[in-house]
């Protein structure tokens, strides 16, 4: 048995070092342990080929209700102000134009109604209609070779935030490993989290660990770690693995489409990379896998530890696939992942966004893409639409698919908070310092500060008690399960 620790994440992912950062920075919690089954921070959907490396705002995100944009719109400020902060050089992010734009009447018409009369125009002060005139000086390519008659309308804002979401998470975990108390075991894999009457014991395949507490920030893990210590037991995951096509330096920043309202998976977006300035990356597809990570067989079992093989997971997974829009979707997400006849396909979300693309300029990236774990709930046979979180008696269980890692830094607030409740009173957070350091730093149009954000600050302490309207809180096992808007 390893020392005794008042605090142990698992997952370095930017999720768990998030939190790692945020508790050892901003609280006077002694002693922080991060475990991680990788032998590098942030190698599996945290690195920058595994996601679409995008900072979501909710801004050009069609498929957020308002209410969601400004629960995620917190969580990016926070993240880019960090990086503001931190990172002037530009080395873990970069900045460019971002837009979602409509193509023909009816979606112009659409994407009017949303600025002008639905607030998201007010909300983000930053964000402007622009038409084709302008998108064509901002990115030629996208009017380029486009019907003269077609209608085109586009929300346009520079907060185009490119991101390596991996470089990030290192960066929280190297100034994390600055403060006293803060210990890293990368390459350890978590077997089994013991819950006994003085804290926990989490063994691993170098030892076991003891803690007051423990977040667990596995990803599509943290439901399986969760449903072996009887929690969560209500869920189960729709695992949906994300490709990308390549072509070459067709734009300068992020050109979005209009996305399915009912949809939590992205519509099809081309996006500058954020090392790589010679190509420009279509995507995600969106294919439903039965398994927790991309190309690890080993978590296939995994999958079936989650799914369950119970008669309401059946039940749930037939209702959800039978959804009139969501079988049409899947099945054509399949189609893409075919030899030529995928190419081909696909060909004409590429051309929505550039019209002069053809198919022999494109190809499927190899090696990219990552799993996003979406929310079952087996009681309701429905799929959630927002992340979850699994409270226990001291132990805290995030699954959290896109926009996961927009809102990181957000969550790692929220949790800190939870952290301390569990850790006890002579502990504290000190939220001051935490949004000097982040989203402080975040640019406002008026350059003026950001109080706009820290007035969410005090509902926030509401959110683990289902004060949102987005938020459930359910009774289980003596604990609380908390489902999160974003």
């Amino acid at each position: 048995m390893s020392d005794h620790t008042d605090l142990i994440v698992i997952g370095g992912g930017i999720s768990g070092a998030s939190l790692l950062y945020t508790v050892s920075k901003f609280t006077d919690v002694d002693d922080v342990t991060l475990i991680e089954k990788e032998p590098e921070i942030a190698a599996v959907n945290s690195h920058h080929t595994n996601n679409s490396q995008t900072l979501h705002f909710g801004d050009i995100e069609t498929n957020y209700t308002l209410e969601k944009a400004e629960e995620v719109k917190e969580g990016a400020e926070l993240l880019a102000g960090y990086l503001e902060n931190v990172d002037p050089d530009r080395e873990m992010h970069s900045k460019r134009s971002k837009m979602v734009l409509a193509v023909g009447e009816e979606e112009v018409a659409e994407l009017e109604a949303r600025y002008h009369d639905e607030g998201f125009g007010e909300l983000f002060p930053k964000l402007e209609p622009i038409g084709r005139e302008e998108i064509a000086e901002i990115e030629p390519k996208v009017v380029e070779g486009r019907d003269p008659d077609t209608e085109l309308l586009a929300l346009q804002t520079p907060d185009g935030y490119v991101l390596d979401y991996g470089m990030i998470a290192e960066s929280f975990v190297e100034a994390a490993r600055a403060e006293d108390g803060v210990s890293v075991h990368l390459g350890t894999t978590v077997t089994n989290v013991d819950e006994g009457g003085e804290g926990f014991t989490v063994e691993t395949d170098d030892g076991d660990f003891a803690a007051d507490a423990v977040a667990v920030a596995a990803g599509s893990h943290s439901l399986q770690f969760a449903q072996e210590m009887g929690y969560g037991e209500d869920m189960s995951l729709l695992p949906v693995a994300g490709s990308f096509f390549l072509a070459d330096d067709l734009l300068n920043g992020k050109v979005y489409t209009l996305q399915m309202k009912k949809l939590p998976f992205a519509a099809v977006h081309g996006d500058a990379d954020v090392h790589d300035a010679s190509v420009t990356r279509f995507g995600p597809t969106a294919k439903l896998v039965p398994a927790l990570e991309r190309g690890e067989l080993s978590t296939v079992g995994d999958f079936a530890d989650v799914f369950g093989f119970t008669p309401s997971s059946f039940l749930s997974y037939a209702n959800v696939l039978a959804d009139r829009i969501l079988f049409p979707y899947v099945v054509r997400n399949l189609v893409y992942d075919l030899p030529v006849v995928g190419k081909r396909t696909f060909l004409p979300h590429v051309q929505k966004v550039v019209p002069s693309v053809d198919v022999e300029d494109i190809d499927r990236a190899k090696g990219y893409g990552g799993v996003r774990p979406q929310i079952v709930d087996t009681e309701s046979k429905e799929l959630d639409m927002g992340e979850a979180k699994i409270r226990g008696d001291g132990i805290l269980f995030n699954v959290t698919p896109s926009p996961g890692a927009s809102t990181a830094l957000k969550n790692a607030m929220v949790d800190t908070r939870t952290v301390l409740e569990f850790l006890g009173a002579e502990y504290s957070f000190d939220e001051e310092a935490f949004r000097a350091e982040t989203i402080d730093n975040f640019p406002r149009l008026d350059g003026g500060e950001n109080h706009e954000s820290g007035e969410n600050h005090e509902s926030g302490e509401n959110h683990e008690s289902g004060d949102d309207g987005d938020e459930t809180t359910v009774s289980e096992n003596g604990s609380t399960a908390i489902e999160a808007s974003d």
